[in-house]
C-alpha cells in the first residue's frame, strides 16, 4: 500500500471517528491545553495552565502534545495526551473547553458545547489574516488562505489581547466578533514575578551557560518564501558567527532562538563555546529573563521582551522585501522600533560593543508605555476568571 494513500486512510478515519465522539455529551471538567501544534509545552497555554492546576482543582487537565514532543517535557509530569491517537481523538471532541495558542487543523470543527479559548501568540507587527493581501505561503492561495481563516476563527468563543493595539488588529485581521479579553499575555506574567537574581543564575546553571557573560539573544522571525516545498522550509543563518565569535567572544555568549518550523535546520559546529542552539528549549520566556539584549528583526518578540525594558537591536537586513513584498507592517519599524535597526553583522556587533548597562532608553520607555500598559503580572488571573470564574465559583457545571 503506498504511504500517500495509508495517510489518507488513516486520516480519513480520524475525521470520522472525531465527528461521532462529537456528538457525545460535553466532559465539564476537562480542559486540553495545546501549544504550537503539540510541540511545546510553552506560550500562555502553559501559564494558564499552571494558574489553574494550583487554583482550580476541580477540574481535570490534558497536554496535547505529539510523540516527538513527549520525552522532552517529561521531567514536568504533565498529563500527556498524544495527539493523534484514539484518546486524543476521543478528548478532544469531548473536552467541555480547549485551551490552544494556533489554528487547529481545519478538519477539526469545534462540537457544539465546547468552549475555545484562544490565546494566539503575539502582537502583531506583521500583517495577518485577512490583512496579507497576497499570500506567499506554500500549498495555498490567497483566497484560500482567507477562507480557511475566517473559519477558523469562527469557533474561537474567546480571544486574548495583549494590549488595545492588538484588539483593533485581532478585530479586523481576524474578524472575530466573540469574547476578546483584555488582559495582557499569561506568558509574560513570569517577566514580573521571576525577575529576580536568583531566580536567572538558576536558570543560567540549569542551560549550561555561563554567568561572567553577557547574554545576546538572537530570535527572528520565519519568512513565508523560504520554504523547499509544502511542509518543508529552509533558512541560512544571516549572522556572522565567525565574525561575531572573534569580536564579542570574551564577553558575550549568543543564543539562538530560530522559529519552530526551520528549527532544526542549524548547524553549530565550531561554535560550541559561544552559540548555543536554544530553538528545542521549551519555553522563549526563560530565554528572556536570562539575556541581556535581544537581537531580532519582524518578530513579536520584542514586544514581550520590552517589558523587561532591555536594550532591543533589530536585525533587518531584507527589511524592504520583506515590508514591501513579502507580508507587510502595522506599523512604521523604522520609525517606532525601541532600538536601532541594523542591516550587517558588523553593525550589529558595532551595537553589541556600545552597550554598557541594561538600561532602558526613552524610546522603549515610550514603547512600553504604549504595548505594555496592560502587563502587570496578573494576566492569568484575568483571563481565567473571565472564564471559568473565580476560584470558589468555578466548579465544573
Amino acid at each position: 500500500m503506498p504511504v500517500r494513500f495509508a495517510k489518507r486512510l488513516v486520516s480519513y478515519g480520524f475525521r470520522k471517528l472525531f465527528r461521532l465522539f462529537a456528538k457525545f455529551p460535553r466532559q465539564s471538567e476537562v480542559i486540553v491545553f495545546e501549544s504550537f501544534h503539540g510541540k511545546q509545552y510553552s506560550c500562555n497555554p502553559r501559564a494558564i495552565y499552571e494558574y489553574m492546576k494550583e487554583q482550580y482543582p476541580g477540574y481535570t487537565f490534558y497536554w496535547s502534545l505529539n510523540k516527538a514532543s513527549i520525552p522532552l517535557v517529561a521531567h514536568h509530569n504533565l498529563p500527556v495526551l498524544q495527539r493523534f491517537t484514539f484518546k486524543w481523538i476521543y478528548t478532544m471532541a469531548t473536552a467541555k473547553y480547549w485551551v490552544i495558542n494556533t489554528r487547529m487543523p481545519r478538519w477539526m470543527q469545534k462540537p457544539e458545547g465546547t468552549v475555545f479559548l484562544q490565546t494566539w501568540h503575539g502582537t502583531p507587527l506583521k500583517k495577518l489574516g485577512l490583512d496579507i493581501e497576497d499570500v506567499k505561503m506554500p500549498g495555498t492561495t490567497t483566497e484560500l488562505y482567507r477562507k480557511n481563516f475566517t473559519d477558523e476563527t469562527g469557533r474561537w468563543d474567546y480571544l486574548i489581547a495583549p494590549n488595545s493595539y492588538s484588539r483593533d488588529i485581532f478585530r479586523q485581521a481576524f474578524a472575530f466578533n466573540g469574547n476578546m479579553i483584555e488582559s495582557g499575555y499569561p506568558r509574560n506574567d513570569v517577566l514580573y514575578t521571576q525577575n529576580q537574581p536568583p531566580t536567572v543564575i538558576f536558570l543560567k546553571s540549569q542551560m549550561g551557560l555561563p554567568t561572567d557573560k553577557k547574554i545576546i539573544l538572537y530570535a527572528p522571525t520565519w519568512r513565508d518564501d523560504e520554504y523547499i516545498e509544502v511542509g518543508k522550509y529552509s533558512f541560512q543563518l544571516k549572522l556572522d558567527l565567525q565574525a561575531m565569535k572573534a569580536a564579542l567572544g570574551d564577553d558575550f555568549v549568543l543564543l539562538l532562538r530560530m522559529h519552530y518550523l526551520i528549527a532544526d535546520h542549524m548547524d553549530l559546529t565550531g561554535f560550541e563555546d559561544f552559540a548555543y542552539n536554544m530553538s528545542g528549549y521549551e519555553d522563549i520566556r526563560d530565554l528572556y529573563l536570562v539575556s541581556d539584549v535581544l537581537i531580532t528583526d519582524y518578530s513579536s518578540v520584542y514586544f514581550d521582551y520590552a517589558n523587561l525594558k532591555r536594550p532591543v537591536i533589530f536585525y533587518t537586513y531584507d527589511l524592504e522585501n520583506y515590508r514591501d513584498s513579502l507580508r507587510g507592517f502595522y506599523v512604521d519599524i523604522e520609525r517606532t522600533a525601541p532600538g536601532p535597526l541594523v542591516t550587517t553583522t558588523e553593525q550589529v556587533i558595532e551595537e553589541l560593543q556600545s552597550l554598557r548597562e541594561r538600561t532602558a532608553s526613552h524610546k522603549m520607555e515610550e514603547f512600553n508605555e504604549r504595548y505594555c500598559a496592560w502587563e502587570d503580572g496578573r494576566a492569568t488571573e484575568r483571563v481565567v476568571q473571565e472564564v471559568f470564574g473565580p476560584p470558589s465559583q468555578s466548579a465544573p457545571i
